[in-house]
């Protein structure tokens, strides 16, 4: 068996609220709630990040994804105002009930995977792994070896703003 540390016994409670959190905001049926719960997945994930040494990700995790996306999420949910949740009820389908054992054996895989397997990662595989999540590296990364991709993105961004520009132009006209 491998040592216990404090980072693994976070990674692991993390992971727990992460599932958990997970499988609460797939099960409610008011959206809002569903979103609230979405919103602390995604904060465990962030957290998740960081017991990886990956502060940098974390860090955009809290920013993009619980910060701006949760806000336009919740919006539309408002903007929607699903007023009568019965007509969000369905009765159970086929879907369902695939869907429902592909899950399940999927979970079967996970529990054969973690519990019955003898590998054990090695400490080599984890030596750079405090320097590979940090801006630092991150940027040295965008501008060196994936500089063509960063450079077609940015062209692309360019010209999505243009043609919303020009779309908004046409509008007040």
């Amino acid at each position: 068996m491998t040592d216990v540390t404090v980072e693994s016994i976070f990674f692991y409670i993390l992971a727990i609220i992460s599932v958990g959190s997970a499988l609460m905001m797939i099960t409610r049926r008011n959206p809002v709630i569903a979103a609230l719960y979405l919103i602390v997945n995604f904060f465990s994930l962030a957290g998740l990040y960081l017991t990886l040494h990956a502060q940098f990700i974390a860090v955009l995790q809290i920013l993009v994804y619980a910060g701006a996306i949760m806000v336009l999420f919740v919006f539309v949910i408002m903007l929607l105002n699903l007023g009568d949740e019965r007509k969000l009820s369905d009765a159970i389908s086929y879907k369902k009930t695939i869907a429902a054992g592909l899950s399940f054996g999927l979970l079967m895989e996970l529990i054969y995977i973690f519990g019955f397997t003898n590998e054990s990662l090695s400490e080599s595989r984890f030596e750079k792994a405090a320097e590979i999540g940090t801006v630092e590296s991150i940027g040295k990364e965008l501008f060196t070896r994936f500089l063509f991709p960063f450079e077609i993105t940015s062209v692309l961004l360019l010209a999505a703003i243009i043609g919303a520009v020009v779309l908004a132009k046409r509008k007040l006209d």
